[in-house]
C-alpha cells in the first residue's frame, strides 16, 4: 500500500473507530510512517537505528546479500510490510530452507496479526498506527514473502491484469518495464530488474510485481512457483475494503470497545452507511487516491487533514532532552517499533528458522535489540579476520 491509504484512508478508519480527529491524525502518521523510517532517517535525528522499519533504494543498492545481510532485511520487510501467515505451515516438498521460505508468505488473518494487536493494546496512539500499516499490508501484500527469494517472489510472463470493459470482464497482459512513467490505459507497469539470483533485493517481496499490490482498483492474475505454478487471482478491491473494516473494528479493540480482538472480523456495520462511497474510490482507476481519501475523511470530521510531513515525528525528538525523548511521538513509535520487530523475530527464530536470524525476547528496558547488536558485532568480528 503507499500513502493513499497508510495515511488518509486509515484517518477515515481511525475516525469512524471512534477516534477524535486529532488522535485519529496522530495514528494516521504512525500508520504511514513505517514506509519512511529508514536508518538513514533515524540516524539523521540521533534516534536508534535499530528501529528502522523499512529500507530506501539506496540503503537497498548498499545491502549486503550475505548470510547477516539477508536476515537485517528479512527483519525489517517480514516484520512490518509482508507478515507471515502461518509459520508452522506443513510444507510437503523442498529442503528446510524452502520450507522455511515458504512459511514466510504473507495473507491476512494469521496468528501473527493477533500478536501484533495484543502487543500494542494500551501503548498509545503510534503503536495503534503502527499496527494498522501492517494490518493493511497484510491484504495487500498477500502471497509475497518480506525475504529475497527468486522461488518465492519471482514472476513469469503470466501476469495477466482482469478488468471490465464496455460492460464485459476481460484480460490483458501486463506490460512490466523499468523505466519511469506507468500508464494504466496502456498496462504498463514499473517493477524490479529480473535477476535469477535467489537471493536478490530484487526478489525481495513484490518487486516483481511492480506496484501492483499496491493499487486499490487493479485485479490481476499470476503463476508463482511456489504454487506449482496454478494461478492466484489477487482482487485488490475486496482486499482494500476488508483490510479498511478490518481496521476499523481492530482500532475499536484498541479503544476498549471491543473485548477481544478475533481474525475474519470486519466493522461493515460502521463502513454499511458509507459503503458506496468508500468502494468508489478504491474501485476509482488512479495511481493516487490520496484526494479522494482526503476529502472522504474531511467531510465525515469536518475538519481539515495535513498533508503528511515526514519531518513532523524528528524535529520533535531532536528538540526534547535525553529523559523527555520517549514521550515524543518518534519516541513512542521507537518503542513500539523495536517491541514488534523483536516479537516476530522470535516467533521466526522459534519456528526453527534462521532466516531472521538468532532472536530473545525484547525485554523493553534496553534502546536497541540485543540480538540486533549481537548480528552488528558477528559482522564486524568477521570483517576483522
Amino acid at each position: 500500500m503507499q500513502l493513499d491509504f497508510h495515511y488518509y484512508a486509515t484517518y477515515c478508519a481511525a475516525y469512524l473507530a471512534g477516534y477524535s480527529h486529532e488522535d485519529s491524525l496522530k495514528v494516521c502518521y504512525s500508520a504511514q510512517f513505517p514506509d519512511n523510517c529508514t536508518r538513514t532517517f533515524l540516524a539523521g535525528g540521533k534516534a536508534p537505528v535499530s528501529a528502522a522499519t523499512t529500507q530506501s533504494a539506496l540503503e537497498m543498492a548498499d545491502a549486503d546479500t550475505d548470510p547477516v545481510g539477508l536476515q537485517d532485511i528479512t527483519r525489517i520487510w517480514a516484520s512490518f510490510h509482508f507478515l507471515p501467515y502461518d509459520l508452522k505451515a506443513d510444507v510437503k516438498k523442498g529442503g528446510k530452507l524452502y520450507r522455511n521460505k515458504y512459511r514466510l508468505i504473507c495473507n491476512p488473518n494469521g496468528e501473527l496479526l493477533k500478536e501484533t494487536i495484543h502487543l500494542v493494546k494500551g501503548k498509545g496512539l503510534e503503536a495503534a498506527g503502527m499496527a494498522m500499516h501492517i494490518l493493511a499490508d497484510t491484504w495487500a501484500h498477500r502471497y509475497f514473502a518480506g525475504t529475497p527469494s527468486l522461488v518465492i517472489n519471482s514472476t513469469n510472463y503470466y501476469f495477466y491484469e482482469i478488468l471490465k470493459q464496455n460492460g464485459e470482464w476481460t484480460e490483458r497482459p501486463v506490460n512490466f518495464k523499468h523505466t519511469p512513467g506507468e500508464n494504466i490505459e496502456k498496462c504498463a507497469y514499473i517493477n524490479s530488474l529480473d535477476s535469477d539470483s535467489e537471493i536478490s533485493v530484487m526478489n525481495l517481496g513484490h518487486g516483481r510485481a511492480g506496484h501492483l499490490p499496491d493499487y486499490s482498483f487493479i485485479r490481476y492474475k499470476f503463476m508463482p512457483a511456489w504454487k506449482d505454478h496454478g494461478i492466484i487471482y489477487k482482487d485488490n478491491p475486496e482486499d482494500y475494503y476488508h483490510a479498511f473494516c478490518q481496521m476499523i473494528y481492530a482500532m475499536k479493540h484498541l479503544r476498549g470497545e471491543i473485548p477481544v480482538f478475533e481474525t475474519g472480523k470486519y466493522a461493515t456495520d460502521v463502513t454499511k452507511p458509507y459503503e458506496d462511497e468508500i468502494l468508489w474510490i478504491i474501485n476509482k482507476r488512479q495511481l493516487d487516491a490520496c484526494l479522494d481519501w482526503k476529502a472522504f475523511g474531511e467531510k465525515l470530521s469536518g475538519k481539515e487533514i495535513p498533508d503528511f510531513d515526514i519531518d513532523l515525528f524528528r524535529r520533535e525528538y531532536v528538540i526534547a532532552s535525553a529523559d523527555e525523548k520517549d514521550n515524543t511521538g518518534l519516541g513512542r513509535f521507537i518503542l513500539a517499533a523495536l517491541a514488534h520487530k523483536s516479537m516476530i523475530t522470535n516467533r521466526i527464530y522459534r519456528s526453527g528458522s534462521l532466516l531472521a536470524g538468532y532472536s530473545t525476547e525484547y525485554d523493553g528496558k534496553d534502546v536497541g535489540i540485543k540480538d540486533y547488536l549481537k548480528l552488528i558485532g558477528l559482522r564486524k568480528k568477521g570483517a576483522g579476520k
